[in-house]
């Protein structure tokens, strides 16, 4: 996309600002997972959790494990995550995570669409630190392996809940796509 994405103008605010603002009512606390200078997210109101050592080689898992740790000392034994270039995410998203992740006991819930699995759509307990780290020294660092192994509880959302909610914007013609949605 040539420049960070997460920062790209969608609407006339950054690509980010929407993901804030679909998930900050869903959750006790926000805090945006990213590398580098934390000043760049100034403007959300967030606490800014790099990944730490090694984070070039271990992917999105990184940031959840890293993500899990700094919630675990703010109090909080449960992480939602969500992606920060899907400005459509479901807006109950994060209760059918949880009660999905309370009917299951599983360790993990994670959404899917039509598509398939949306492994950074998704609820952790704390507990599930350890398998994320087991896979990170595995340097396989796959969410999907991981939620594989720790049996996550899966919420489908129908096509019509599901229609544009986990959209990714990874081209120019996704963000002409999202532009257009939003007017």
């Amino acid at each position: 996309m040539g420049a960070e994405k997460a920062l790209l103008p969608l609407a006339g605010r950054p690509l980010v600002a929407h993901v804030v603002e679909r998930l900050r009512p869903q959750v006790a606390e926000l805090f945006i997972n990213a590398n580098g200078d934390a000043a760049r997210f100034g403007g959300f109101d967030c606490v800014v959790v790099a990944d730490g050592a090694g984070a070039d080689l271990a992917g999105p898992l990184r940031g959840v494990s890293a993500a899990i740790a700094f919630a675990r000392r703010r109090g909080f034994s449960l992480l939602a995550t969500a992606p920060c270039d899907a400005p459509f995410l479901p807006l109950d998203l994060v209760a059918r995570l949880v009660a999905a992740m309370a009917a299951s006991g599983a360790p993990v819930a994670v959404a899917e669409s039509p598509r398939g699995l949306e492994p950074m759509f998704a609820l952790w307990r704390d507990r599930a630190a350890r398998e994320i780290a087991a896979e990170i020294a595995r340097g396989d660092a796959s969410p999907r392996r991981v939620m594989a192994r720790l049996g996550a509880a899966r919420v489908f959302f129908a096509p019509a809940d599901a229609d544009d909610a986990f959209a990714n914007l990874n081209s120019p013609e996704d963000f002409a796509a999202a532009k257009a949605r939003l007017g």
